[in-house]
């Protein structure tokens, strides 16, 4: 037999960002483990990691809970808070007063939980995506967390090291390549956009090129950035059509802004990723059970 017979297919979760489209994404996941659903390892973006790593804590509920609770606390997000501090995202209450102490992280789960768990983010001195891989939620884990979250003019780069580091979107929206390069080659793929989306060029380029004047090489990012996301879109299209990708996606689309107030509405994108998840448990476990093969 050759070594490629031999070899078994490795599956991975991997979870775009979209900020709090992301709601949709924990409705995913919490269908997922609600059903026993695991993995070998799991990747995320910017919303995607933030959000995602409650699967490795195995916290069901967690996300949607805290977002419907503190969506109109300033200090959570507010244009004051993007005026104090340059984020618009409470550093300090986001990632150190709610998962301390609000609604708390469970980090003896995390750590014990098998899964393997990376963060994918842009690097500002090089214009590069960077992955880490998180073992135990704690203050280096929650930092990478952060930096993959942290927006391109609405937040600061956030120092790791010597180096600065935005969100892991910038460069790989969707890091199903990253994981095929560590071996996982039938992936799950959870997406925020509907089938068919594309980016379009120029989105956004005007605020960009005035807030980031100071970082050339992600704006160079930022100009490329549409093209880069519909190349990842047609392959994902192209896998998804092989059968060498599970693509989840929502089926309309979902709210486009970065902050989302309403509570109903973080609702019903969260139900909206249960519903479709739900509706797609007896493809799923086909698709497992023809990797574990």
């Amino acid at each position: 037999m050759t070594e490629t017979a031999e070899r078994k297919s490795r599956t991975a979760l991997v979870m775009e960002g979209g900020a709090m489209r992301g709601m949709f994404t924990c409705g995913v996941i919490d269908v997922l483990m609600e059903n026993g659903i695991s993995f070998e390892a799991a990747c995320g973006v910017s919303a995607g990691a933030v959000f995602g790593c409650n699967l490795k804590s195995r916290q069901i509920g967690r996300p949607i809970r805290y977002n419907k609770e503190y969506c109109r606390d300033p200090r959570y997000c507010s244009l004051r808070s993007l005026l104090k501090t340059g984020d618009l995202y409470g550093v300090e209450f986001c990632y150190h007063e709610l998962p301390d102490k609000l609604d708390p992280f469970d980090r003896e789960t995390f750590r014990t939980d098998p899964t393997d768990f990376y963060i994918g983010t842009t690097c500002v001195e090089t214009g590069e995506a960077v992955y880490h891989k998180c073992t135990d939620g704690e203050e280096e884990d929650i930092l990478w967390m952060q930096a993959s979250a942290s927006m391109p003019g609405v937040s600061r780069p956030v120092r790791i090291g010597d180096r600065r580091y935005l969100d892991g979107g910038l460069v790989d929206t969707v890091p199903f390549e990253y994981m095929e390069s560590l071996g996982y080659d039938r992936n799950v793929i959870v997406l925020t956009r509907p089938k068919g989306y594309r980016k379009k060029k120029g989105a956004g380029m005007k605020m960009y090129s005035l807030l980031l004047l100071r970082y050339p090489k992600i704006r160079k990012i930022l100009v490329k950035r549409a093209d880069r996301y519909n190349e990842l879109a047609e392959r994902i299209d192209e896998k998804e059509t092989e059968g060498t990708a599970f693509v989840i996606r929502p089926p309309k689309d979902l709210s486009e802004g970065h902050v989302e107030r309403d509570p109903e509405k973080l609702e019903e994108m969260y139900q909206a990723g249960r519903r479709e998840m739900t509706r797609r448990l007896a493809e799923l476990n086909v698709f497992l059970s023809e990797t574990d093969r």
